[in-house]
């Protein structure tokens, strides 16, 4: 069920057309537009610098039925489960599956770089997460691909490119492997968790239990200095010489704490202990993959490395020293390989 409306009940703040809602710029409108803007440098809250902004020969992205964030845009599961995306755009189709515990403002850098170069860009909210209900069950990948099913077939998505960030590889890999790759032409994974992070018999190479005991621990005990504490070693902050952005931690301590505690909590298990092997075996359509050899968070070695062996058309690229935070920290250069793989 696609209900493009505010589920909240909240009154829409678009203008009926015709009627303009303002008259002549007064001076407390003026005092408001300016307070906020000096609300969002005080809170150190993400704004896109002109580096990301790459100008497109084509200009911004064409404006059609698409209204971005004006409404709210949710779909509903068959649990009942609401989910909250953001269509911007039009042209080919991009998918974004995003990172625990982030949401859908984690890839802004790459939707606006392709909304412009004229694709329309699409990210959910994973359920429980970020705007998205949050639901007691359902925190599991199985689920997590089933909503992603969802939205693709309510928005009659077709001829698209998925592309899974960390904890969204995974969604990825689980949405080919459980509903196939019929409205699905490409696939990109980076930094992503499959086939599996947990150390077993047949992964000795994975982490063991106990660093993701350390995780839930973190999560139960004082999540917010956790999230907080977590970016240093996913942007890579803790290297020697590493430029540290106060705005971008900032960013991820808010997404985190917007993810509700149960969500938060059970994905530690989705993204750690489910095995992606036979779903990569099933991926049949051209893959890219993009790791850094610096990634504190999901080693390259029991990652990437691994699950390019196992998918049958995939090209992997590994960025040297860069972090798990590499769609942030190197948007510039994911985005030139984004649209370099779209363009094939």
């Amino acid at each position: 069920m696609l209900d493009r409306k505010n589920p909240l009940g909240e009154k829409d703040s678009a203008p009926v057309k015709g009627q303009a809602r303002h008259g002549p710029l007064d001076t407390s409108r003026r005092n408001v537009i300016f307070g906020g803007v000096a609300m969002v440098a005080a809170f150190g809250l993400p704004m896109m610098s002109s580096a990301l902004q790459s100008s497109p020969a084509s200009g911004p992205a064409p404006q059609g039925n698409n209204q971005g964030e004006t409404h709210m845009n949710i779909i509903t599961t068959k649990d009942g489960t609401r989910i909250y995306f953001k269509d911007w755009g039009t042209g080919r189709p991009v998918v974004f599956s995003h990172g625990w515990p982030l949401n859908a403002h984690a890839w802004d850098a790459q939707m606006i770089f392709l909304g412009q170069h004229g694709y329309r860009v699409i990210a959910h909210d994973r359920r429980g997460h970020g705007r998205s209900d949050q639901p007691w069950n359902g925190n599991d990948m199985d689920t997590y691909a089933d909503d992603l099913a969802a939205l693709i077939e309510a928005l009659n998505i077709n001829e698209a490119t998925l592309v899974g960030h960390s904890t969204g590889g995974g969604e990825v890999a689980r949405y080919i492997g459980r509903h196939g790759s019929k409205r699905i032409a490409s696939a990109v994974l980076i930094g992503a968790v499959p086939p599996i992070m947990l150390k077993t018999e047949t992964n000795p190479g994975g982490l063991p239990m106990s660093t993701f005991d350390g995780i839930r621990a973190g999560v139960l005990g004082d999540r917010s200095q956790f999230f907080k504490d977590l970016t240093m070693p996913f942007y890579g902050y803790n290297k020697a010489g590493a430029k540290v952005s106060q705005g971008v931690r900032d960013s991820f301590w808010l997404q985190g704490m917007q993810c509700s505690i149960k969500a938060a909590y059970d994905c530690i298990k989705a993204f750690s202990e489910t095995d992606f092997t036979d779903d990569l075996k099933k991926v049949d359509v051209p893959t890219l993959i993009l790791h850094g050899d610096a990634d504190q968070i999901v080693p390259i070695g029991t990652s990437a490395m691994m699950s390019a062996k196992l998918v049958k058309n995939a090209t992997l690229k590994v960025y040297p020293g860069a972090s798990h935070g590499m769609c942030t920290v190197d948007a510039h250069q994911v985005n030139a390989d984004l649209l370099a793989f779209l363009k094939a």
